[in-house]
Formats: structure tokens, C-alpha cells, sequence
């Protein structure tokens, strides 16, 4: 769409807006009905640690939605000489899981507790036993089981419970509900009916300790919707919240919310049966959409869903590029020191290269990324840490390669499984995420750690707030297609990509860390015992 096409576009209100609250990142962008994205604004935020809880304010969701509003707002103003002042429609997205917990008076009773915390293994356990069916920690329904077995004073109060992207939805269109890939990571979902498992609803609510609320599960729960149906519209108070310089109107038709897993699928096309995609920041999964049942119950690998509900096999990891991030600002800050300057992109281009001058092994260097708890590896509280023995090569080329190692290695870990012990197939893995950004190198690394081939798309850092744009687009105009069809056949028509195959030298070279870090593993595991926080 050429400059004056797009302008039109903006005037008319023919523009799509998606919003994703990542881990590190709220980002904004808006996307015209051929899928470019014309402008975008982000927001730059850390969870907290409240009382050993990891958490965002509230106060920080709408400061982060806001400002990232503003400013592709002003991009627009900038680019295009117009006010945004209409929207065809809107997305948004988040992190998934977790657990908001409202009473009837829409007033939050606790502090948001994010898919971070493994603070429920006890509830997951036991829900896991009684429904045959794996629960993990970090869905909704396993923080309010927890919060029953903790007797919480709150849970007596509850009206209503959601995951982020279901609240900011709810406080823009005033609708209580959440797109089925969201809502797949608060309570298990059945694919015939595509709603919350009756049979399992019905278990829950027969717990005794359940039973004692005057709350019946079912009434807690947002409403589940597919993608393509209507969640709600701008009201005028969301617009009003969104842009508090009152230049947007209300009216724009809501898509259903979904978490950056749904997100994921839809910007690398792996929707369709037999399709994957793995997506990488400050946590890391991998999706691959079934064409069988898994033959058992794993605690490693979570059964969510599509947008449009087809079944998922999603391992989860809680930890991936953070520690990265950390030894790379170690490495800016000595650059400084020598009065070199460099941006972010050169900073990794050159670290990242440095790796692949290392030993296939990373010269037995061990390294864990953890700064939260791993549930794949069974550490309860991650502290990072690297280990070597005394004969290991420590230098920077291997220790720049380690670090990508070990950002992927609890997804390996956890893949094995799906691919090794299930056979499932995939006829494709695509990988997103900021370090794919540097060409070529973390492509081949988890290439290399997955023994898959992996492919990465033009839009690899675009990822979640432009998949939740399309998401948008088909809410507002299908073109009569299913998800699927549309993704194909409107908007990866054209799209760029590039794969690389695995190299057997650096799988087995991978294999060996693999060892050497599960041998390690019950150091990682003491450090989180004795080295307490405060």
C-alpha cells in the first residue's frame, strides 16, 4: 500500500491496532488490511518481586499501554500529516497464564500473579491426578486450587477470574471474555465442544474444599470465544482509557483476546495440523499443532490450543534470553570502559559471531539461565550461575556459545520428549523472537540443540502484536475463509523465509553439553536452596 493509500486507510478508520504485553515489552502496532504494519510504539517494563511473588501493577499495565499508544499515535501524526483518530479494529494479546482474581465489585483482591511463579506445584499435582490430564503451574486454575489449599482469605470474595490479556480486554470493551488459546492455559479445554471441560468443571466443584464457596467454577470463568467472533467493542470509556487525550473514538470491534502463544502461531502461520513454531524471549515454547492424541500424560508438556481450537502440545520453559541479555550489558559496559559505543544490534551481532568460533561442546562450559524456577528441570528457584571444570576451555568464543546453549536447553529438554517418546511430526518449525534479529546464528544454535530444521520468517521480531493484528483483520473481514486458509492464502502469500538444517557436528557437539548440564543440574538446584532471597 503506497503512503497516500495508507493515509486514506488512517482517515477512515480501515487500520488494525495490536497490542501485546510481553514479559520486557508492551508494543503497539498498526497494520493496514494488507497486513503492514504503518507505525508502532512500545513500553519498557520488568516484573516485580512482591513478597516472593512475581508481579506487574496494575498501574504499570496501563502506563505501558498508554505510552505505547502514544507514541505510534505520534508516529502516525508524523508520517502521515493526520490524527489517529478511528480504528477498524483491535487486538490484544499477553502473556499467558497467570492469575487475576476480581470480587463483585471488579476490585482486584490480589496482586497479579504471573506464569513466572512455581508457587503451586501441590494444587498442579493433585488437579494433574484428578484429571487425568496434565495441569501446569502456571495455569489460572492451579493458582486458585493453591490458593484454596493456602486458605487465602480472598477466594472466599471471588466473582471473577482472568488472564491479562482477557483483563485489558474487558476494561476496553467491557465484555468478559478471551479467545480459546488464552483461555486453554486457565482450565482444560474440549475440543468437540470448544469450551472448559464439563467433566473436569464438574470434578472441580465436587472437591469438597471447593464446594464450601458459595462460587461455582463455571461463573468464574471468562465466556471462550474463536477467533473471527466479535469480543466487544471500544466503548467510550476504553477509548478515553487507551488515549487519554480523547482524540480516539469508541466503536472499534474487538477480536478475542489471546496469550502471546496464540499470537506466536499466527505470525510464523503454524495453525494448521502438523505445523510448529517455537518462540523465544525472556521465556521460550515450542507449539506444535496434533494430528493424534498424545499417548500419555505428561507433566513436561501442556495441551492448549490454536485460536481456532484446534489441539497444541506446547512445552513451556520459564527461562530463555534474560541471562543473555545480562552478560551482554556486561560486555557494553567494558566497550564504554575502552570508549567504544556500540548499539545494541552491533553489540549482539559481534558476541553472537564470537560464539561460532567456539568448540562444539562450548568447551564443556555449563551454564544456567535461570532467573526464576524451571519446572522442566524441576528447579523450584533459578539463580544464574556458570560452571566449568578446571580443564574447560573458558574463553569468549565458547562462552558466548554456551550462553545460547543453555538459553535453549530446558526447551530441548523438554522437545525430546514430544518428538522422542510420542513421535509426533511437524512438516514445519518456525522460530520468532528479538534474537533472531542477528542473522544466522540462533537460528543455527537451536538448529542445532532441536535437530530440527528451523525456519525464520522477514518478521522473526515482529512476532506477537502483529500476529494479534492480523487476528484483528480476520475478526473484522474473514474474506470467508477459516483461519488457516486465510493465513495462507491473504497473508503469507508472499512472505520471505529462510531455513537451516541442523549440522551433525554441532548436534553431537550439543548432545554432550545436554550431558554435561544435566550432570551439572544438581548444583543449579542447591544454589536456589541455600542461596535464599530477601
Amino acid at each position: 500500500m503506497e503512503r497516500e493509500q495508507i493515509k486514506q486507510a488512517i482517515l477512515a478508520g480501515e487500520t488494525a491496532l495490536g497490542i501485546e504485553l510481553g514479559s520486557t515489552t508492551i508494543k503497539a502496532v498498526l497494520v493496514t488490511n494488507d497486513f503492514q504494519v504503518v507505525a508502532s510504539g512500545s513500553y519498557v517494563w520488568e516484573n516485580e518481586l512482591d513478597h516472593h511473588i512475581w508481579t506487574y501493577p496494575l498501574a504499570k499495565v496501563w502506563d505501558g499501554i498508554q505510552t505505547s499508544y502514544a507514541k505510534l499515535a505520534a508516529e502516525v501524526k508524523s508520517e502521515y500529516g493526520v490524527a489517529l483518530t478511528k480504528l477498524g479494529s483491535v487486538g490484544i494479546s499477553a502473556m499467558m497464564h497467570g492469575y487475576l482474581a476480581f470480587d463483585q465489585h471488579d476490585q482486584l483482591l490480589v496482586p497479579f500473579r504471573t506464569w513466572r511463579n512455581n508457587i503451586t506445584g501441590e494444587a498442579a499435582a493433585k488437579l494433574t491426578e484428578l484429571f487425568g490430564f496434565n495441569i501446569p503451574e502456571r495455569w489460572s486454575i492451579a493458582h486458585l486450587y493453591q490458593a484454596i489449599l493456602n486458605h487465602e482469605a480472598h477466594v472466599k470474595d471471588l466473582a471473577f477470574l482472568t488472564t491479562l490479556d482477557g483483563y485489558v480486554t474487558w476494561q476496553l470493551t467491557g465484555e468478559k471474555n478471551t479467545g480459546i488459546g488464552d483461555a486453554s492455559g486457565m482450565f482444560p479445554i474440549d475440543e468437540a465442544s470448544h469450551d472448559y471441560d464439563a467433566k473436569m468443571l464438574a470434578q472441580f466443584a465436587n472437591l469438597p474444599e471447593v464446594a464450601a464457596f458459595d462460587w461455582h467454577i463455571k461463573d468464574l470463568l471468562p465466556e471462550v470465544l474463536l477467533a473471527g467472533q466479535t469480543a466487544g467493542h471500544l466503548t467510550a470509556a476504553g477509548a478515553k482509557l487507551l488515549d487519554p487525550s480523547g482524540q480516539l473514538q469508541a466503536g472499534a470491534v474487538f477480536a478475542p483476546s489471546e496469550g502471546d502463544a496464540g499470537t506466536g502461531m499466527v505470525a510464523t502461520n503454524a495453525v494448521r495440523k502438523r505445523t510448529g513454531n517455537v518462540s523465544i524471549g525472556t521465556s521460550a515454547f515450542s507449539m506444535v499443532v496434533l494430528d493424534q492424541a498424545l499417548t500419555q500424560v505428561h507433566r513436561d508438556i501442556d495441551v492448549v490450543t490454536t485460536p481456532d481450537g484446534a489441539p497444541v502440545a506446547m512445552v513451556h520453559t520459564n527461562n530463555c534470553s534474560s541471562d543473555i541479555n545480562a552478560w551482554a550489558n556486561v560486555f557494553n559496559q567494558f566497550a564504554r570502559l575502552l570508549g567504544v559505543d556500540l548499539k545494541p544490534n552491533e553489540l549482539y551481532e559481534k558476541l553472537f559471531d564470537a560464539s561460532l568460533r567456539g568448540e562444539q561442546d562450548a568447551g564443556g562450559l555449563v551454564n544456567f539461565a535461570y532467573l526464576s524456577g524451571e519446572n522442566i528441570t524441576r528447579v523450584q528457584e533459578g539463580r544464574p550461575m556458570l560452571v566449568r571444570k578446571p580443564d574447560s576451555n573458558f574463553s569468549l568464543a565458547n562462552l558466548f556459545k554456551v550462553q545460547l546453549y543453555s538459553a535453549f536447553a530446558p526447551l530441548k529438554i523438554g522437545m525430546d520428549i514430544l518428538l522422542r517418546e510420542e513421535h509426533i511430526k511437524t512438516d514445519s518449525l518456525v522460530a520468532q523472537g528479538g534474537l533472531f534479529k542477528t542473522p544466522v546464528v540462533a537460528q543455527q544454535a537451536l538448529a542445532d540443540a532441536l535437530d530440527t530444521p528451523i525456519t525464520v520468517m522477514s518478521n522473526a521480531g515482529q512476532g506477537g502484536p502483529w500476529g494479534m493484528a492480523v487476528l484483528a483483520l480476520f475478526t473484522a473481514d474473514n474474506r470467508g475463509k477459516s483461519l488457516a486458509d486465510y493465513l495462507d492464502q491473504e497473508v503469507f502469500v508472499a512472505s520471505e523465509s529462510a531455513t537451516l538444517m541442523p549440522e551433525p557436528a554441532s548436534v553431537k557437539g550439543y548432545e554432550q553439553f545436554i550431558d554435561n548440564y544435566k550432570q551439572a543440574m544438581p548444583a543449579e538446584q542447591a544454589a536456589g536452596e541455600a542461596m535464599k532471597l530477601d
